[in-house]
């Protein structure tokens, strides 16, 4: 059933049409529009108005009601009514010990969730100890080599009641083998923990560039988590498919969006292929998404997202479970978007970004600190970044109503828009023979480098207005900011502590796991995640599972496209 009967959308047309010619056509010779043609920042043709006529051809039924199928206005029928999103403020740097204090001030500031930056040692699999590391030891995140630093990170917080995301893909199966590990040496029941490794990789090959190993079983790695997960995790989110690095690497909101959705297809035919049914693993799949600048555009490209993604679960993988349909995602402001140049307005930036999440529905946020133009963000950052949420929850009232924009005429429109091309996009990716073929060939890789480079020219000509920087120039600003400072004892101490758990540990316990550990990635029909988490119990370092895999699976060097 669609909005309007089709002889009341030709009227709406026609008075629209006489609009045009009439009251606009007059008031154009008296004012011209500032240009000829408006755009969102995806580059999606604005019309002036919009009306019914515009969602005459969505069916009623695509828009539905809050935690209904194909959930476009909520993937649960309460929403914030009856508990607001899970505010989540990243942090990471130092030792474990360092980010467990700011994750400790963060929940005394009412944080309900934390988040976890990692070094790039750490990323890319280095122990900190390793040439490679240095330099980057717990620069820009936290270094974690072995269990004794995850129980340094999470000391004294509540696993069972504290939701835990770690923000890692190459190296995530580690890093959850430890997690797990350190909740069952604590005696906690796996199945209450709650939170989400990211482990999406295929964005890695598209837009971050850490990886490892070779896309094969890279991607085999992310379906042992999932599986894994699924029978011994119960509320754990096992990945965290990531559009927001598709988009920080200059994609647009459609690429990111539509390209997420193709790196989901080859994560669930993965783990459909080990025999699991596809509503057993499938209501843990979670998302995570940014939320750019323009306003509407996020909000219609949120709808269509989990519009998208149930029809997707339901009519391409046969889902039955409601669960297996809804899409839940984590939610971050913008970083792209932050600016040196008169960085307060930054403030302004993240709360419009942070409520236009909201009228999204995102089930959890993370809103950018002001000054993370210059470095990891202050603990000041950090506060008036959460304060930002907390305004939005606690005083805006928006919280109130679900979907508010819902019936918008300007909002569904565009939200069946985006519906359309991201399904035009997934059938132009099967046809030219799927994610991972195109990602070999770079077809990703430069459909984001494209619009990165047209956006970058927008900007220098000043087509795309950024404050501070190509509107309302301050000639001679005076930038006065405390920023965070990096520990020079950061490396020494962390090194201390891996050198230590070398020396203590059972060497000869470890060599025969680590060949376990080769066997069992040999046999595609295992699931690597219980001897990795045997191995991380008795002291083996990131880099020694890492380095064992690389003897076997090798690493991966892209071919670059131009």
């Amino acid at each position: 059933m669609n909005w309007l009967e089709p002889d009341t959308a030709h009227r709406l047309e026609r008075e629209r049409a006489d609009w045009e010619a009439r009251e606009v056509a007059s008031f154009l010779q008296k004012q011209a529009e500032r240009r000829e043609q408006f755009f969102t920042i995806g580059d999606f043709p604005l019309k002036r108005v919009y009306t019914a006529a515009d969602v005459a051809g969505t069916p009623v039924e695509d828009i539905g009601l809050p935690g209904r199928y194909p959930f476009t206005r909520g993937p649960y029928p309460t929403m914030y009514r009856s508990r607001p999103w899970t505010m989540r403020q990243i942090a990471g740097f130092g030792t474990g010990e360092d980010t467990n204090r700011r994750f400790k001030y963060l929940i005394a500031q009412g944080q309900t969730g934390i988040s976890t930056d990692f070094d790039m040692p750490t990323l890319m699999g280095y122990d900190s100890d390793h040439p490679m590391s240095e330099g980057e030891v717990g620069r820009e995140g936290v270094a974690i080599d072995t269990l004794a630093d995850m129980e340094a990170l999470l000391a004294d917080i509540d696993l069972e009641k504290i939701s835990v995301s770690l923000t890692i893909n190459p190296t995530a199966w580690i890093l959850l083998a430890m997690y797990v590990a350190l909740a069952e040496q604590r005696g906690c029941d796996l199945d209450r923990l709650s939170g989400t490794v990211q482990a999406d990789i295929l964005k890695e090959y598209m837009a971050q560039k850490e990886y490892i190993y070779p896309i094969a079983p890279s991607v085999r790695i992310c379906r042992d988590i999932i599986a894994y997960s699924a029978r011994h995790l119960k509320r754990y989110n096992p990945i965290n498919l990531s559009g927001y690095h598709i988009s920080e690497a200059g994609s647009s909101p459609l690429q990111e969006a539509a390209f997420t959705l193709a790196n989901l297809i080859v994560y669930v035919e993965e783990v459909l292929k080990t025999g699991m049914a596809v509503d057993e693993f499938a209501p843990r799949l979670a998302f995570f998404f940014v939320s750019q600048g323009d306003f509407f555009e996020e909000v219609a490209k949120f709808r269509a997202l989990r519009r998208c993604y149930a029809k997707i679960m339901r009519e391409r993988f046969g889902a039955r479970n409601p669960d297996s349909m809804r899409l839940r995602f984590h939610c971050q402001t913008a970083a792209a978007t932050l600016t040196k140049p008169q960085y307060k307005v930054n403030i302004v930036r993240t709360a419009l970004q942070a409520l236009s999440a909201v009228l999204g529905g995102a089930q959890s946020l993370h809103t950018n600190g002001y000054d993370e133009a210059f470095a990891i963000p202050t603990e000041d950052a950090m506060k008036m970044a959460l304060r930002t949420q907390q305004v939005i929850a606690e005083e805006t009232n928006v919280t109130s109503v679900i979907d508010p924009l819902g019936g918008s005429y300007f909002v569904e429109a565009l939200t069946t828009e985006y519906e359309r091309k991201i399904f035009a996009i997934l059938e132009e990716v099967d046809q030219r023979g799927g994610t991972v073929k195109l990602i070999e060939q770079g077809w990703f890789q430069k459909q984001i480098a494209d619009f990165a480079y047209e956006t970058a020219l927008r900007k220098q000509s000043g087509e795309k207005p950024v404050i501070g920087v190509n509107r309302f120039v301050e000639a001679e600003e005076h930038v006065d900011i405390e920023v965070h400072p990096y520990d020079q004892s950061t490396a020494e101490r962390q090194i201390a502590r891996t050198r230590r758990v070398r020396a203590e540990r059972d060497n000869a316990l470890i060599g025969r796991l680590l060949e376990r550990l080769v066997e069992v990635a040999r046999d595609e029909s295992q699931n690597i995640m219980p001897v990795t988490i045997e191995l991380v119990k008795n002291g083996a370092t990131m880099g020694d599972i890492v380095e064992k895999l690389k003897g076997l699976w090798g690493t991966y060097r892209e071919n670059p496209v131009f």
